[in-house]
């Protein structure tokens, strides 16, 4: 509904969305606002994402559509933008399994925020009581996509290797030997490799995940779920040594590294679960849009929604979200402490002004199928978008956050709040209250 008087503007794609939008409910009437996600359920991938990586309605509009699509359309997998081993603490507690082993704390590198919230662990807390009298082979799995777990995912395979095969963990030991020092600080290692001016640890990482491969029947046979953990990890250890390597020589390239990973990560999980696996990704729009609608792609970079684009056709939906104005969660600079920021109105020149101007407080707008060629066609021009990630610097905004696109191209389907919060982050204790089981308690 039209909470205020739009702006006087002559800008076509005001009214051309006003005409498409489809008002939302409040996300925290779950089962209202998730139902007006039904028309995405024949979908194998649905890639939901964020204009920023701290606000609570992009949490809670992502667990609500998620939950309809689990309860009504069969989806099975919830992947994330986050480490595999920190996603596999959250994965074992909504699963009932035991906790895998750690290093550390999960979680716990910057930017702590962004999983460590309140809102994720509702969504934790639903999806435990879903999965709670399913079989387990039906249960709904939990899982990161993400590349920077180095030290964490070294210790899941060794500790994996030490319990089945004890010869395969001295081998692997040995291999990993020329990582391990970096663990904690793998950029450092980037930067000694690039030094160097050789190959580094690369087919150290290489043989270790070879082998785990070509070993597959032996190990199965122990635990199969266990072998593709483990293997995941290995995946993890030869992506993040290529990545800190890239990462010193090219932002666009340690870019593509990543996506590529996550990408190959999602194509694992639902080759692993077999036929009628579906999919759901929570990523930055950044990351689940079509980057070659973008200045990202124009300037060579790719990503996850690309590649499921190319891979899964129609059958890989992608749902970007935006905001004007409200409150994120951010820092100031990379690694530094979280603040609650205020987040400036858009720019005029944006589509997030046109957003705005239409009035509506909270909608959907979906540019498939016939009948939106009005639709897709004002969206075609290309304008700029903003990107907020886990750092904000208002004072310059343009630079820092925003980029041009061509959106009819870039997603099929846009979820808007015109005003949002910060999230609600959790700090190094558990919720008050909260059980032991709870992923952050342990």
């Amino acid at each position: 509904m039209l909470h205020r008087a739009a702006d006087t503007v002559a800008d076509p794609l005001v009214s051309v969305l006003r005409h498409h939008a489809e008002p939302l409910p409040d996300p925290a009437d779950a089962g209202a606002f998730g139902a007006a996600f039904d028309r995405f359920g024949d979908a194998r991938v649905v890639l939901l994402g964020e204009a920023t990586h701290g606000t609570c309605e992009f949490y809670r509009a992502r667990a609500a559509i998620s939950r309809h699509l689990i309860e009504h359309h069969g989806f099975s997998i919830v992947a994330v933008e986050a480490d595999w081993p920190d996603a596999a603490r959250i994965d074992d507690y909504v699963r009932h399994q035991a906790p895998r082993p750690r290093r550390g704390d999960v979680f716990a590198r910057f930017p702590t925020w962004m999983w460590r919230n309140l809102e994720l662990l509702e969504f934790a807390d639903w999806l435990r009581a879903h999965n709670a009298d399913r079989p387990e082979g039906e249960r709904v799995s939990f899982r990161g996509l993400d590349v920077y777990s180095l030290g964490e995912s070294i210790h899941a395979v060794l500790t994996y290797l030490d319990r089945v095969d004890p010869d395969g963990a001295a081998e692997a030991r040995r291999r990993y030997g020329c990582l391990t020092p970096w663990q904690d600080e793998p950029s450092h290692y980037g930067r000694a490799a690039l030094m160097a001016g050789d190959g580094g640890c690369e087919g150290k990482a290489v043989a270790q995940l070879r082998d785990l491969l070509a070993r597959r029947l032996d190990y199965i046979r122990h635990d199969g779920e266990a072998w593709f953990d483990a293997v995941q990890n290995a995946r993890i250890v030869r992506a993040a040594e290529r990545y800190y390597r890239a990462m010193y020589r090219s932002s666009t390239e340690s870019w593509n590294l990543r996506d590529r990973h996550m990408f190959g990560t999602l194509q694992a999980l639902l080759a692993h679960q077999g036929d009628g696996a579906k999919a759901i990704v929570w990523a930055h729009n950044s990351h689940v849009g079509n980057a070659a609608a973008t200045a990202m792609g124009w300037q060579g970079e790719f990503n996850i929604g690309e590649l499921a684009r190319m891979a899964h056709g129609d059958e890989a939906v992608s749902i970007g979200f935006g905001t004007d104005t409200g409150t994120v969660a951010a820092a100031s600079d990379w690694g530094g402490d979280m603040e609650i920021k205020t987040v400036r109105p858009a720019r005029p020149d944006s589509f997030e002004h046109a957003f705005r101007q239409t009035g509506i407080e909270r909608f959907l707008v979906d540019w498939r199928g016939g009948g939106k060629g009005e639709l897709v066609a004002a969206l075609r021009g290309p304008r700029l978008e903003r990107a907020i990630g886990v750092v904000y610097r208002p004072e310059t905004e343009r630079a820092s956050h925003y980029f041009e696109a061509v959106m009819a191209e870039q997603f099929d389907a846009l979820v808007w709040f015109e005003r949002t919060r910060a999230v609600t982050p959790l700090g190094p204790e558990h919720a008050r209250g909260a059980p032991e089981t709870w992923p952050f308690g342990l």
